[in-house]
């Protein structure tokens, strides 16, 4: 992707031509107006088709669920797919929908504002259609007799996309001249704090248990500087980055409060992803898929935002 000025995709209503450089009417008002012009029914009923089939799932026999659960020692295509829309209790059920909720709602207004809806439901389209399949496979690496079942892994995908539409949405509504090619400085520190989530409580089973609190503080540290390296070789002054983002938000009511709520929510969501403790008396968290869903739902989709497929 060019870092060229303004870059739009090809969406675009009566209410973007108002709209300058710095994102148009900086009030509040401003913001629920252009944000309930681009909403559009027909997307809203098509994110509403997901709570709707896992709650319809959900609502059958409880052997017929088990039997669409992926089976590791015995898994078939057919089970790679189903599993990740079958939940076994309403908790889970209730989390995993409510997670579904806040992530598809920031990222779709998000996208929506920034130009991007296309790249969104692309994106959502493809998380559901196809990444079942992928999680299930890159699942079979851990071999363990056990079933694999729940939402979390396409949750964490989109998770994943997340920092990319807050990217496209900073440069379309703060910051025109940013380029999407500096994205993965976020991608690394965002690894590092989930692996410092996830990591002490697995690594008790590593042979030098003094160096198992060591670990996750490690990686963390490592995504952290990765970050800040990618950051510098792209050209980005950190501090100044940061006041910039500072100011935009302050004074930009409603815009600046959707990019602080999606800030909260890129970060906020890796403790619900990765939580203290993975064990409970229904089974434990799969933190290795949660892991691969963060990481290819950020992956592919920036590929073709930083080959220029949704730019126009």
């Amino acid at each position: 992707m060019t870092g060229r000025p303004n870059a739009r995709n090809d969406e675009s209503d009566g209410s973007a031509g108002e709209r300058d450089a710095g994102g148009g009417d900086p009030s509040d008002a401003g913001f629920r107006r252009e944000l309930l012009a681009r909403v559009r029914l027909a997307d809203l009923l098509a994110l509403a088709v997901v709570p709707a089939t896992l709650v319809a799932v959900f609502a059958l026999p409880e052997s017929t669920r088990r039997s669409l659960a992926f089976a590791y020692a015995e898994p078939t295509v057919r089970t790679a797919f189903t599993a990740h829309y079958v939940h076994l209790d309403a908790s889970h059920l209730a989390g995993n929908a409510a997670g579904y909720a806040l992530l598809a709602g920031v990222g779709y207004a998000l996208a929506v504002l920034a130009g991007y809806r296309r790249f969104f439901l692309v994106a959502l389209a493809t998380f559901l259609a196809a990444f079942p399949f992928v999680l299930s496979a890159l699942n079979l690496a851990v071999p363990r007799n056990a079933i694999g079942f729940g939402f979390s892994g396409v949750n964490m995908a989109l998770a994943g996309l997340l920092p990319l539409l807050l990217g496209v949405y900073a440069r379309d509504r703060f910051f025109p001249e940013a380029s999407v090619r500096t994205l993965p400085a976020a991608f690394f520190p965002l690894v590092g704090w989930m692996t410092l989530l996830a990591v002490p409580v697995s690594s008790g089973a590593l042979d030098a248990p003094e160096l198992a609190g060591l670990a996750g503080p490690a990686a963390a540290v490592a995504g952290l500087l990765l970050g800040l390296l990618y950051a510098s070789s792209a050209g980005v002054r950190i501090r100044q980055a940061i006041r910039e983002a500072v100011r935009a938000v302050v004074s930009n009511p409603g815009y600046g409060d959707l990019f602080a709520v999606g800030v909260a929510l890129t970060v906020g969501y890796q403790i619900v992803g990765f939580p203290g403790n993975p064990t409970s008396a229904d089974g434990v968290v799969n933190l290795y898929v949660h892991l691969l869903g963060f990481c290819l739902g950020f992956i592919g989709p920036f590929a073709l935002l930083a080959a220029g497929a949704f730019e126009e």
